[in-house]
């Protein structure tokens, strides 16, 4: 879940299959199963809505990874990113690393970049930040090495992305 919409939908979800839902945050729901809930439905109707219920102990380390990740580029902080990680989940750099290529195919290095460039093109497209801004709420250490990332990741750069008006942005649950 990474929107206001996604944690009402959920919430609706929970409740419409009789559970009360103790707390609600990114990813993660805690609730009590009332006496007519069925497990069952209730992930039969959070799949038909595009969400899952993750039930393996890797996979939900990866899914919290994520969530971090999103948080920690979301507040900038950023420096030292996979060290902080690593201390936070009681694992090693290389752990984390391999679990999540592992798990998604891709290195958490490629993903936080691939995040790091949807929050530019969000930065991008609000105005309000100019490039050198951007580069530097997100922690790179000169905007030339961040314009070398983005034209890496979309094919364009900046200023063509900037001025072409075509906002092609991926939703978090489809980057990888």
């Amino acid at each position: 879940m990474v929107c206001k919409r996604c944690i009402v939908s959920v919430l609706n979800i929970f409740k419409a299959e009789g559970y009360t839902v103790e707390s609600l945050k990114l990813g993660e729901v805690v609730a009590v199963k009332g006496l007519k809930s069925k497990f069952s439905n209730l992930n039969i109707a959070l799949e038909k809505a595009g969400f899952e219920i993750i039930e393996n102990r890797n996979d939900a380390l990866i899914e919290q990874l994520k969530v971090a990740i999103i948080h920690k580029i979301e507040i900038g902080e950023t420096a030292n990113l996979f060290q902080v990680l690593a201390k936070e989940f009681g694992k090693t750099e290389t752990a984390l690393s391999k679990l999540f290529s592992k798990s998604e195919g891709v290195t958490l290095e490629k993903y936080t970049i691939n995040l790091k460039i949807e929050k530019v093109k969000e930065h991008i497209q609000l105005g309000q930040l100019n490039f050198s801004e951007i580069a530097y709420s997100l922690n790179y250490k000169t905007s030339s090495h961040l314009a070398r990332q983005f034209k890496a990741v979309t094919g364009m750069s900046m200023s063509n992305y900037k001025n072409g008006g075509n906002w092609d942005r991926k939703t978090l649950d489809k980057i990888v």
